[in-house]
């Protein structure tokens, strides 16, 4: 058994259950103790302990033991009162409960507030395992209130919902909650108010409703009062076309956002009468952008409805709307007409967009709403990137369906392509020649065209791009005959291994623009990448592959290919095409400056220095070097991700009908120990951490989840349109009681997915293995590497950053203004 003598000082024991000896010298040479507690008067230490001999070894480890309530307490030996420190008596003190070892709450019991108006406030112990009822009875005892069935807690901050036994697990500790009358007695009052025949007991009770009608709970109990159906009756005699009626459909837009019933089960003169109002010239502001929200979820949900809104809601109307400088009116009206488009057949949607591209709508969206002082909209910019989608979406029954050999149309087609370049010349050589003589003529002159067989059908019967390349060689050989011409002549004239087949260039060129352009793709839920180049030309692929199909000659003739290098040259066209295109040029002459300036030499510049960014030599001594430090760099990194988890972000929900429009943020606290989330409006500022009414304790997660795990991609199915839910979506698993429970994320690009994945992994120690963290890590390592082996080439690294400079003499510099977009 060890024993530890002390001649001199303080020894500062803590004998609770798990607790280290500590000790310590002060600034006088005497043992401290940390943090320094004062001397205790002796006298309240006779039940510990009494004084020991001089220069007597105390046994640490005695079977003497204190009394049982004295187990968590710190004891404090002290040498006696005037006796010298040099072997004199000791005193066991009591210093009193040690903090750290306060017992901790069971963990399904939470500290919580309770409010009430005109009452002082409740700080309660809520235990999670006692049922609701119980708790609500005990809170109104305190308060002496009665009937406490007619009571309900709500969350005092947020939304203020209903705290039922399905979401009780989301009081954490520090919560505020409010007590407030019970949901159905709430919901009676509420509908006893619609039913008032005096107009200013109806528009309280709407007031009323609005902001309750998000909660579950609440509109479970209203709907089931058939509280929808005064709803519908106040909406359709539209006795004020005022404030009442635009909070009647916002109130009913809350309700049936719930899911609880389908949006079939609406009657045909309701929604005749809201189209009405979207119909209506001298209506109030705020009335038409919630009809038009309604009627945009009556199509989306209801194919018979949405015939009818298609029939009644003429697309003029959607155009007047369009043009009324009202972002919110804009983006609605924008969302009823996408709507429409995907409801309609594709001959249909044909017809309608060939009628809109007549009235100028493409024009108008270019103009007024791509071009606006106002940013734009999150919102308005995915339904441009639908309405782009769509309208591309028309070129698609051309891409898959293969020349006929037999269609008289087409094969006139292909001579007028062959006559276009090689006439007149082709019909004065083969005047007074017989027929073989002029089918070889024809077929000599297709090959010349660039078709790798004698019967050109045969090049185009491969799907995709079966006809639509056709239409594009004609589109060319039309509206630029010059360019067309100098094509195919240069080429003739060159040798045969140099010289470039238009038409297998255009056909595998047509392929490429599809790729790019995603040509016959369903459309994203969620993407917002449309290309603003598009809103500003008729005609816009045709347009695109007439500067393409130039400029895969001019790259020809840059990398001087030969027939073997046609991989090779349509490789780099595509990379000059990709990185334009990222660029968004806003116009087709934009398009043509930038692409055309990307010549072969760039882009193998452009090669070369990322292949110096990426990569790494072989070399042991240097993969050693590596090796040690990518602990670190792989901390920073973590680092990294958990500031970039403080900062927060903004998500969109998804809804079942997988609208967009609500916005909600996320953000780690600053001790990393809590997730604090809640709703927010479109276009506000950033919530702080004390305005997010939700919080999830990091403890209480589970496990990170991605792509088709993730609960809230499951239940939509695993069709090719999810592909990009896939590749966005997140959730966390976390208790919900006895239950485990999901918070789930929709990203709003890659990057950030990549961002928020690798933090909530960080956060859960885990590995973090996305293709960001790779890149990263890739980065600072090369980087790192370099500045090491710097010493080696006898370049100091200087501790300070370098001088700035000293400011020019003049600033005159020059500019050239002739490439600047419109």
């Amino acid at each position: 058994m060890p024993v530890f003598p002390f001649s001199t000082g303080w020894l500062h024991l803590g004998v609770g259950r798990g607790q280290a000896f500590s000790v310590g010298r002060n600034g006088s040479g005497q043992a401290a103790s940390y943090p320094p507690t004062p001397e205790i008067n002796p006298e309240l230490t006779g039940s510990f302990g009494k004084a020991s001999e001089p220069d007597k070894e105390w046994d640490l480890n005695c079977e003497c033991k204190p009394p049982s309530q004295a187990l968590d307490r710190e004891i404090l030996l002290v040498p006696r009162r005037g006796v010298s420190s040099a072997g004199g008596s000791t005193f066991v003190q009591s210093v009193g409960s040690h903090s750290s070892r306060t017992m901790a709450p069971p963990r399904n019991v939470v500290k919580i507030a309770v409010q009430k108006a005109d009452a002082i406030p409740q700080l309660i112990q809520l235990d999670q395992a006692k049922p609701l009822a119980t708790v609500l009875k005990e809170v109104c005892d305190a308060w002496n209130l009665p009937h406490s069935e007619s009571y309900a807690l709500k969350f005092a901050d947020g939304h203020k919902r209903y705290i039922t036994e399905n979401n009780r697990m989301e009081i954490k500790n520090g919560s505020i909650l409010c007590l407030s009358i019970a949901p159905d007695l709430e919901a009676q009052q509420v509908l006893g108010g619609l039913q008032s025949t005096s107009r200013e007991g109806c528009y309280r009770a709407l007031k009323n409703l609005v902001p309750l009608a998000s909660d579950m709970t609440f509109a479970q109990e209203v709907i089931s009062r058939d509280g929808l159906q005064r709803l519908s009756t106040i909406i359709e005699n539209g006795d004020d076309l005022g404030e009442m009626l635009a909070l009647g459909l916002m109130a009913f837009l809350e309700l049936m956002e719930h899911g609880v019933v389908s949006w079939e089960t609406l009657s045909m003169p309701f929604v005749r009468k809201v189209v009405s109002y979207v119909n209506m010239n001298l209506m109030d502001a705020s009335v038409q952008p919630l009809a038009l929200r309604l009627l945009e979820s009556v199509t989306l949900g209801s194919p018979a409805l949405g015939q009818l809104v298609k029939s009644e809601v003429p697309l003029d109307r959607l155009l007047v709307h369009l043009q009324v400088m009202n972002q919110q009116l804009q983006t609605k009206a924008m969302a009823l007409l996408t709507a429409l488009l995907q409801g309609a057949s594709t001959a249909e949607r044909k017809h309608m967009l060939d009628y809109l591209w007549q009235r100028n709508l493409r024009q108008f969206i270019y103009k007024n709403i791509i071009h606006s002082a106002a940013p734009m909209g999150d919102e308005m910019a995915h339904h441009l990137y639908v309405l782009q989608a769509l309208t591309l979406g028309l070129l698609e029954p051309r891409m898959r369906t293969p020349l006929d050999p037999y269609s008289q149309e087409q094969r006139e087609q292909l001579q007028a392509l062959r006559q276009a370049a090689f006439e007149p010349e082709g019909e004065s050589m083969g005047t007074g020649l017989s027929a073989d003589r002029r089918r070889s003529l024809c077929v000599r002159e297709f090959r010349k065209l660039g078709f790798s067989n004698s019967n050109p059908a045969q090049d185009l019967e491969r799907v995709p791009p079966g006809l639509l390349a056709l239409d594009n060689m004609l589109y060319f050989s039309r509206h630029a005959p010059s360019a067309y011409s100098r094509f195919v002549l240069e080429n003739s004239s060159r040798e045969d291994k140099h010289e470039c087949p238009f038409a297998k260039s255009s056909i595998q060129l047509t392929v490429l623009l599809c790729e790019l352009l995603h040509v016959g793709e369903p459309c994203s839920e969620t993407a917002q990448d449309f290309s603003p180049m598009f809103f500003s030309q008729d005609h816009s692929f045709h347009e695109l592959f007439c500067v393409a199909i130039q400029l895969l000659n001019k790259t020809w003739k840059e990398m001087r290919a030969t027939q073997e290098d046609f991989d090779k040259v349509m490789q780099v066209v595509r990379e000059q095409l990709a990185r334009t295109l990222a660029l968004k040029p806003t116009s087709l002459e934009l398009f043509r400056t930038k692409v055309n300036a990307l010549t072969y030499g760039e882009v193998l510049r452009l090669r070369q220095t990322e292949r110096l960014h990426q990569e790494g030599t072989l070399a042991p001594p240097i993969l050693e070097l590596r090796e040690k430090l990518k602990p670190e760099l792989l901390g920073l990194i973590r680092q990294q991700r958990l500031l970039r988890l403080c900062e927060g972000m903004l998500f969109r929900k998804i809804s079942s009908r997988r609208r967009q429009d609500k916005l909600w943020f996320c953000c780690l606290s600053p001790n990393h120990k809590v997730l604090q989330y809640g709703d927010v409006e479109e276009g506000a500022n950033p919530p702080t951490l004390e305005s997010l009414p939700e919080q999830l304790p990091v403890a209480d997660i589970r496990a990170l989840l991605m792509g088709k795990d993730c609960p809230h991609v499951r239940e939509k199915g695993s069709g090719k349109q999810n592909k990009d839910l896939y590749e966005l979506a997140f959730s966390i698993s976390y208790d919900h009681g006895e239950e485990e429970a999901y918070l789930n994320f929709i990203a709003p690009s890659k990057r950030d997915f990549y961002l928020w994945t690798d933090g909530l992994s960080a956060l859960l120690g885990s590995t973090m293995g996305s293709e960001q963290t790779r890149l990263d890590l890739e980065q600072l390592l090369t980087m790192e590497t370099k500045l090491r082996l710097l010493e080696l080439e006898n370049v100091p690294i200087p501790e300070q950053p370098p001088p700035v400079p000293p400011p020019p003499t003049n600033f005159n510099f020059c500019y050239d203004f002739s490439i600047i977009e419109p």
